[in-house]
């Protein structure tokens, strides 16, 4: 039985901390509106000095893989439908807050080549688009995959096996943070858990970056990343606590507090 990888094994894991830009990120420079564009990755790595970035992937009807967050083109783009009912040639005409394309996850790989990528698969039609993607930049080194899906993760799993680190999904993270003897056997194929600190159930919030987890992650050699962050007293408070990242849309702030902490 071949000795299962851990995310000391991953070149992604690399950094002693991940700042990740999340959806591009954004700032005052780059604003929400153009979220997932190029424009904002770029900003992001470029003049922010970013490595890691995260994004969501979908394929279009013609299996096109696209880098956006939304499955539709409504919220922030000039168009609208659902990605996964339309053609690329359709696809390709909307504007991201009224001027920037919606990017090809080969554009993303491209206009990024050095940069750490964190991909969440959004529905299955993405599975095999992203597999092939990641093959054909031969970016598997400097990738992560997730998704709340753990069928959505066996599925590239079964494509990529381990040569690609991903993260555990919905239903495990929550067995680690609450059942001790379960997460050996859910968390078997992963390297990272990336989670809220809570989870809302209702009017409840239950809390999700428990001890247990962290004794989880360290026993497995696995790292723990927290999203989405956007307030700066929050950032620290985890960056104190010891986990090793944080996915934030307020890109300035992170990166300001960051390196106040020496941390990058």
């Amino acid at each position: 039985m071949s000795r299962r990888r851990t995310a000391d094994d991953y070149e992604f894991f690399d950094a002693p901390f991940a700042t990740m830009a999340h959806r591009g990120g954004w700032d005052a420079l780059v604003p929400a509106r153009f979220e997932n564009s190029l424009l904002a990755f770029e900003h992001a790595v470029n003049d922010l000095g970013y490595r890691y970035v995260e994004t969501d992937v979908h394929a279009t009807a013609d299996g096109v893989l696209v880098a956006l967050h939304d499955t539709g083109l409504d919220r922030v783009t000039d168009m609208h439908g659902a990605v996964a009912g339309l053609p690329w040639r359709v696809v390709r005409r909307a504007r991201i807050g009224g001027s920037e394309p919606v990017p090809t996850m080969d554009e993303v790989f491209e206009a990024l080549p050095n940069t750490r990528i964190n991909i969440d698969i959004k529905e299955s039609g993405a599975i095999a688009p992203l597999a092939a993607a990641i093959r054909a930049h031969r970016a598997e080194d400097r990738v992560c995959v997730a998704s709340f899906s753990p069928r959505r993760l066996a599925g590239f799993r079964a494509l990529m096996g381990d040569r690609v680190a991903t993260s555990v999904s919905v239903g495990a993270v929550a067995w680690s943070a609450y059942v001790p003897w379960l997460p050996r056997v859910l968390n078997s194929g992963a390297q990272v858990f990336q989670i809220p600190t809570s989870q809302a159930f209702g009017a409840v919030g239950i809390p999700v970056l428990t001890r247990n987890l962290a004794r989880v992650a360290a026993s497995r050699a696995m790292r723990i990343h927290v999203w989405t962050i956007d307030q700066s007293d929050e950032m620290v408070q985890l960056m104190d606590s010891g986990v090793d990242g944080i996915v934030s849309n307020r890109i300035d702030v992170l990166r300001r507090v960051a390196r106040e902490r020496a941390l990058c």
